[in-house]
């Protein structure tokens, strides 16, 4: 007989029974803090980590390489590029000037936008919308106009403009894997003829069929666990600067690699942010250049992405992609607006937060988790609070990212 039987034997009949409660009692207290959360996710709860349908995870492809084509293409469009331009242009006319295209692996890339599949002049109107809502008292937490960042490089003598545009150019020449596998994955599009045999790093290294392009067996937002969390929840602070958000996106970033933070000028200063903000075109190449989640293991090279056309259950997959598969934090770019954001007492203009979760709930709409660096009562005591760690409407996010002029995110 054990000690503990001896014990509960010796015991009254009126203390056993609290005993036995009360080992029930913390039973239950532990099985609850093992099993994932519903409407608020338990931040220290355990995803599973399988489905009944759930895929092996892909990865992301390797670093590439500028091949002779790329560099003809770079050639050609830095063959367009003005002379001078004066920074007090219109917007329209810096962007007439200074957003031209390029095309590597039938993927179009827009200097100072990123990856699109829009019409170059629909990306140069695009480029001149202010990011923020049309209120003349709107707030500003710090996402700068795509008209402001011309502006900045047409301030440049022309030959660092060019230096800057060509090695803008030569960063998409080697992340157009990314790219094309990831359009492929998510909404379905087809890899180009050739494109395996041009790009090395999109080869699996795990299957024996040489021609297999690295994780292209697409899944399907069943495909995925329940719920999936990248980055410690303690690990996260408030914009101390009202135009910090990406500073302050850039500082959790990081700080879930490097497990230390860095101030918010330290980012600032890296991100180039001035009083009208940061791009989110710096924003991914800090990230790439200062953090290890554009290894291959993880995310690989972030990039700016259009994602303008995308459905909602689209843009859900990426973001279960990046999380569940690639382990790494997104750089979600919406519009701070009061109609997707319950939790703000004015609308406010473009924004960074870090998309670091989902949550599919079961039959119950999906909840999107992510890193809130805007806290209004920071500025305004009179303002409610808004916390770090958020958990809403994954469709609400998709809306607020959909309604910025922009229309793009970080991955």
């Amino acid at each position: 007989m054990s000690r503990f039987t001896q014990t509960m034997t010796r015991l009254q009949p009126r203390h056993r029974a609290i005993m036995v409660a009360f080992a029930a009692l913390l039973l239950l207290v532990t099985t609850a803090l093992l099993v994932p959360g519903g409407d608020g996710p338990d931040e220290g709860a355990l995803a599973p980590a399988t489905g009944p349908t759930y895929a092996a995870r892909a990865s992301a492809p390797g670093p590439g390489v500028v091949s002779a084509a790329d560099r003809a293409e770079i050639d050609r469009v830095l063959a367009t590029a003005p002379g001078r331009v004066s920074a007090r242009l219109s917007a329209t006319e810096l962007a007439e000037r200074l957003v031209r295209c390029a095309e590597f692996e039938e993927q179009r890339y827009c200097l100072g936008v990123g990856w699109t599949t829009a019409d170059p002049e629909l990306v140069r109107a695009r480029a001149t919308v202010a990011p923020h809502a049309r209120s003349i008292f709107v707030e500003t937490t710090g996402d700068l106009k795509t008209s402001d960042m011309l502006a900045q490089r047409a301030a440049l003598p022309a030959s660092e403009r060019l230096a800057a545009e060509r090695a803008e150019l030569e960063a998409a020449a080697r992340a157009v894997a990314k790219v094309v596998l990831l359009r492929h994955q998510v909404l379905g599009e087809p890899v180009p003829d050739g494109f395996l045999a041009r790009h090395p790093e999109a080869r699996t290294t795990t299957d024996s069929d040489a021609t297999a392009a690295r994780g292209s067996t697409t899944k399907t937002l069943a495909d995925y666990p329940r719920r999936s969390t990248v980055l410690n929840p303690k690990r996260t602070r408030e914009q101390t600067t009202t135009y910090w958000c990406g500073p302050t996106t850039m500082q959790m970033i990081a700080w879930g690699w490097q497990k230390e933070p860095k101030s918010q000028r330290h980012w600032a200063d890296k991100l180039g942010t001035t009083t009208s903000g940061s791009a989110i075109s710096d924003m991914v190449r800090v990230i790439n250049g200062s953090t290890g989640w554009d290894r291959e293991e993880y995310a690989g090279d972030y990039v700016v992405l259009d994602i303008s056309g995308w459905s909602y259950e689209k843009w859900l997959l990426l973001q279960m992609r990046h999380i569940e598969d690639y382990r790494a934090p997104v750089v979600l770019h919406p519009i701070l607006l009061r109609k997707f954001y319950p939790y703000l007492d004015d609308d406010a203009s473009g924004h960074f937060q870090v998309g670091r979760g989902y949550d599919k709930r079961g039959h119950k709409p999906a909840h999107l988790g992510y890193f809130e660096p805007w806290n209004q009562q920071r500025f305004d005591p009179s303002e409610p609070s808004i916390a770090r760690v958020q958990w809403r409407s994954a469709y609400q996010s998709f809306r607020a990212n959909q309604a910025h002029p922009h229309q793009n995110i970080g991955v």
